[in-house]
């Protein structure tokens, strides 16, 4: 197959890495990037060294980018087309694919919702990807792939498995056939909701988990917190037309306790640094990378809101990125609510 990967972030980059050493398949691989510096020092150095530092990138993949004439060829002819950008820059992306006629398969890596912005949010709040692909760019053949992935693992070809999901059957194929492999295992599904739902929500719920293990408040703490997440995720999804049985695989269940509990993740670091005293710029600045549950944790108890759905540990943590509750309240707030019976 001919693939093209949007983005050379950390996560974009593996991917490409992923599936340029495939030998067997024999794809032909080209990762585009919009920084033209970036370009330079990737083709020199052979390696991402901005991103996924220490990782050699395949000689078969090709890096090209810097100008709207590269985006342009990259996007010809290929059989597969990755969409590897920030969220924010993903309906952007959608637009230029639309307008430019491309026919093959669209993919999308990002996880979360969109920041309302004037006429694009949804009923007050903002959109996931598949609904930014359904007001946008409507004629492109499109999915997303998902599930627990850190990027360092998936270049270096530890084992994985992911998720390709789209209401359309050639999309999830092209997705298997492109990056299924010997350490990549990719599952498909129809419930592109579930999944894109799954991938939103792990985020703000590992910036609680990150923050509860900070407080050391213990492993006791982060079971009953990790279990309670996945029921206020599965609770929204299923508000959003999604099946509950997604949120027990690997883009629900999977995706959470990877993100809440693995040092990789950028949302836990958020509620581990927050956990120690630091503010929310300067827990974002020492990141030095996006970390996705900040910019999206409103956004999620917004659309929960405006569908009566509840979600406590969802809103505790966007009292905390507000300044509206200290750690001590937050915790107190939790522990603090009246006893119920558990349910989903």
């Amino acid at each position: 197959m001919k693939i093209s990967v949007l983005g050379a972030g950390a996560w974009g980059t593996a991917l490409a890495v992923s599936a340029s050493a495939n030998a067997q398949a024999g794809h032909a691989l080209t990762l585009w990037a919009r920084d033209p510096g970036q370009v330079q020092a990737m083709q020199t150095a052979q390696q991402n060294q901005r991103y996924l530092p220490g990782v050699n990138l395949p000689a078969s993949l090709r890096v090209v980018g810097g100008s709207k004439d590269a985006l342009v060829q990259a996007c010809q002819g290929q059989d597969l087309i990755v969409l590897a950008t920030p969220l924010s820059g993903v309906r952007g992306m959608l637009v230029h694919l639309q307008q430019s006629g491309v026919t093959a398969p669209v993919a999308w890596l990002s996880k979360g919702f969109e920041a309302p912005v004037g006429a694009h949010g949804a009923a007050g709040g903002g959109l996931l990807v598949h609904e930014i692909h359904a007001q946008v760019a409507p004629d492109l053949l499109a999915g997303v792939l998902s599930g627990p992935s850190f990027a360092r693992e998936v270049a270096l070809g530890q084992p994985t498995a992911l998720v390709a999901a789209s209401e359309r059957a050639e999309v999830r194929a092209a997705l298997v056939k492109a990056f299924h492999s010997p350490t990549l295992r990719v599952y498909a599904s129809d419930d592109i909701v579930g999944v894109e739902v799954g991938g939103a929500v792990k985020n703000v719920l590992a910036i609680a988990t990150g923050f509860c293990d900070g407080l050391q408040l213990g492993l006791n703490a982060r079971a009953a917190l990790i279990t309670r997440g996945l029921a206020e995720m599965t609770r929204l999804g299923v508000a959003l037309g999604a099946r509950a049985d997604t949120f027990t695989g690997l883009s629900g269940l999977g995706d959470l306790v990877l993100t809440a509990t693995g040092d990789l993740s950028r949302n836990r670091q958020v509620g581990l640094l927050l956990a120690q005293g630091q503010s929310l710029s300067q827990a974002v600045a020492s990141l030095g990378h996006v970390a996705e549950g900040v910019y999206c944790a409103r956004t999620v108890v917004q659309r929960a809101r405006d569908l009566g759905v509840d979600m406590p540990i969802s809103e505790a943590v966007v009292a905390l990125l507000d300044g509206q509750l200290s750690p001590a309240q937050a915790v107190a707030s939790l522990m603090g609510r009246d006893a119920t019976v558990e349910q989903g």
